[in-house]
């Protein structure tokens, strides 16, 4: 088996001109707040990305100019730790969704990024019962925009403490409960590495679940290049081997040149 440094510098030449199809690549913003969303797209689109997300209403124009899409948009909800999870949360949440569904189809955009909140000291049952309550309420609107809800999995153990969202079987059965297929989860992959492991199985186990991906080294979300314990082309197969159809997103923190990291590794996450 190659190295990823050797898959990189086996296939460099094709970046920049034509990736081979089978991932469609976007990036998350946030990774290089210090780069112009103009600068950013431009060099994005040389690489070969065709989104950058996690973008509101006020970025969308900028990514239309160099014909890009924002494959995972934000723009409601109220951060992280208040979700779904919260019954008190719900009239405001519901609101703040329902006000930027036509707002998403008029910009052409299919998804959005929603949350369950933390725990604080609530089952993981009553949390989910909770969440299925808040987003029964929007399904109806979803569905009638075209939007599917997208709500991350992230990690409690490091980076987000007392997330509720934090494992896949967890989100698999909220996804059962709410019982549309306007509500999906975002796998992130280096959030579950670090909760539960297994990363390959568990999605071709849950991959029906799943609407979206985001990657990042583990450990500390660097570059997914040799430096780190994951080997993002298997990985990256098992994805395509499940007919996903969507975008994997990179969501790693560049320790080096940021472009130039950002370049490797849509190579290397473009598996043939």
């Amino acid at each position: 088996m190659m190295s990823i440094t050797e898959v990189f510098a086996k296939n460099e030449s094709v970046l920049g001109a034509k990736l081979n199809g089978k991932i469609n690549h976007s990036v998350c913003k946030w990774c290089y707040g210090k780069i112009p969303l103009d600068t950013f797209a431009q060099e994005c689109k040389k690489i070969g990305i065709t989104s950058i997300e996690l973008l509101g209403p006020e970025d969308w124009p900028t990514l239309k100019k160099y014909g890009l899409t924002c494959a995972l948009p934000n723009g409601a909800g109220m951060g992280i730790e208040k979700g779904f999870n919260d019954l008190a949360l719900h009239d405001e949440l519901v609101k703040s969704y329902e006000e930027l569904f036509p707002k998403l189809k008029e910009a052409g955009y299919k998804t959005v990024i929603c949350f369950s909140g933390n725990r604080r000291g609530m089952s993981d049952y009553d949390g989910m019962r909770n969440c299925a309550i808040g987003l029964r309420r929007l399904m109806p609107s979803a569905e009638k925009h075209g939007i599917t809800m997208i709500m991350e999995l992230l990690n409690s153990k490091v980076n987000h403490r007392d997330y509720m969202c934090d494992h896949t079987s967890w989100g698999a059965g909220l996804c059962e409960m709410v019982g549309s297929e306007n509500f999906k989860l975002l796998y992130d992959i280096y959030h579950m590495s670090i909760m539960e492991g297994d990363v390959i199985a568990t999605i071709k186990q849950y991959h029906k679940y799943i609407g979206h991906y985001h990657t990042g080294g583990v450990p500390g979300r660097a570059e997914i290049d040799d430096t780190q314990e994951l080997y993002y082309p298997a990985i990256m197969k098992a994805i395509v081997d499940t007919g996903y159809k969507g975008f994997v997103a990179q969501e790693f923190i560049p320790k080096r040149e940021p472009l130039a990291s950002l370049k490797q590794c849509v190579e290397i996450c473009d598996v043939a």
